[in-house]
């Protein structure tokens, strides 16, 4: 789709929702996991669409398919580059230009249920969430590209959800085309 197309799509569905409030309240697309035998879930779309997740060799799994905790960094960034691809073309720019990182830190202890050195159980939770939001389009300052990604993770829903409930350091590269 071109920028100009996702423009007017938005501006239907804003126009519609502005009648109709109570049409914008949905509930989301469930994803059904599956264990698939050993470490491996197949997760699944009510459509069909279908994505598998095994874990590291260290860890049982075979290796050959993204860990779940990667499956949430991907879900994370591809959630982020589609809303700030949005507003740039709400917005009438033409990227040439985005890339959205979600990088982190965690601690294979707390998914083995270990204790620290304390006798406190290691928190299997992921650490130090980034994102990395690299972007550009030409004839555009770096302003305008700034506030794009900005309005785009504010709008992101998945990038909400996690900054509501844990600080999520955000980084933004404007990079000239």
């Amino acid at each position: 789709m071109t920028g100009t197309t996702i423009a007017a799509a938005l501006q239907r569905a804003r126009s519609v929702y502005e009648r109709r409030p109570q049409a914008a309240l949905h509930e989301d697309a469930p994803a059904t996991a599956r264990w698939a035998g050993g470490t491996r879930i197949e997760s699944r779309h009510p459509q069909g669409h279908a994505v598998h997740s095994d874990m590291p060799v260290e860890f049982g799994g075979a290796g050959d398919a993204p860990s779940p905790g990667w499956l949430f960094r991907a879900g994370l960034a591809a959630c982020t580059a589609t809303c700030i691809a949005l507003v740039a073309a709400e917005r009438g720019v033409s990227l040439e230009l985005l890339e959205v990182e979600a990088a982190s830190r965690s601690d294979a202890r707390g998914l083995l249920g270990m204790q620290d050195g304390a006798g406190k159980p290691v928190p299997v939770a992921t650490r130090d969430l980034r994102m990395h939001v690299r972007l550009g389009a030409g004839g555009v300052g770096e302003s305008q590209l700034s506030a794009i990604a900005t309005e785009g993770l504010r709008r992101s829903p998945v990038y909400a959800a996690l900054a509501a409930a844990a600080l999520v350091a955000t980084r933004v590269e404007v990079r000239s085309a």
